[in-house]
């Protein structure tokens, strides 16, 4: 999986003008006003601040504030990334691996992930892992794929911690060992994560890592069909035709419970 987080960064060593300016863009994108966020970062951006270019090429990329232009966030993007800002190395990256903005070439790609993922960005770290399992822009190398995803899914990156589970479950890169597959799902499954909810649930409803338990099975599968993901959806109908009514009470209620304690997140 890729990971497409473009984050929009301010600086917090600037003074003067350039700092105000920085940060009344990122208050205004924060409230929805892209508008303003592009006419406050583009002064600062034409000063040489590498944050307030990493964050135009992001409304470039998005088409936020401006038209959708994918040459001109490629453009902003590698003056960031030259001056060495983590996150337009990355955006960098992405834009390489998609073909978007830039003639597509996973060399490339691999190039500025590799640069992100050095200086410790997550999101690089775990798309760089996805190149090497795919051994695309660099030699297939799984150890080296579960060694990048470990780094990301040590800080928290969802997608890595999804991908380091496939790995442990599947015993490829890592030797195989099902109790760390379903703690890596599962700490991606509580971020919202909706293929490792529904692969935390395949656990479950298998009694592969986890003791067997279809609640639970159908409980994860039903927050990830609402996470939108198909597979979760199948899961969720087949394991509710094997349930009380009892039974699909208590993961209604216990996804009624998650919703919750989720929302403010």
């Amino acid at each position: 999986m890729r990971i497409r987080m473009l984050a929009l960064t301010a600086l917090m060593a600037l003074s003067g003008p350039a700092q105000a300016g920085l940060q009344e863009g990122l208050q205004a994108a924060q409230r929805g006003d892209f508008v303003t966020a592009y006419r406050e970062w583009l002064p600062v951006a034409k000063q040489g601040d590498s944050n307030a270019q990493n964050n135009l090429g992001v409304l470039y990329e998005r088409g936020e504030g401006v038209a959708r232009n994918y040459g001109e966030a490629a453009s902003w993007y590698r003056k960031a990334a030259e001056q060495g800002n983590p996150s337009a190395e990355n955006n960098l990256g992405v834009l390489y691996e998609k073909g978007l903005g830039v003639q597509r070439s996973f060399a490339q790609a691999a190039k500025w992930y590799r640069r992100a993922a050095e200086r410790g960005e997550a999101n690089a770290e775990n798309n760089l892992g996805v190149l090497y399992e795919k051994g695309e822009g660099v030699k297939r190398d799984v150890a080296a794929a579960a060694s990048w995803y470990n780094r990301a899914a040590a800080k928290g990156n969802a997608r890595a911690e999804n991908n380091l589970g496939v790995l442990y479950e599947r015993g490829v890169g890592v030797p195989q060992d099902l109790v760390s597959a379903a703690r890596w799902y599962r700490a991606a499954a509580e971020q919202g994560h909706a293929a490792a909810q529904n692969n935390l649930g395949v656990l479950y409803g298998t009694g592969r890592g986890v003791p067997a338990d279809i609640v639970q099975a159908n409980y994860w599968f039903t927050l990830a069909a609402q996470g939108g993901n198909g597979n979760g959806a199948k899961n969720r109908e087949a394991t509710a035709r094997r349930m009380t009514d009892a039974q699909r009470a208590q993961v209604a209620q216990m996804v009624a419970d998650w919703r919750a304690k989720h929302a403010s997140r």
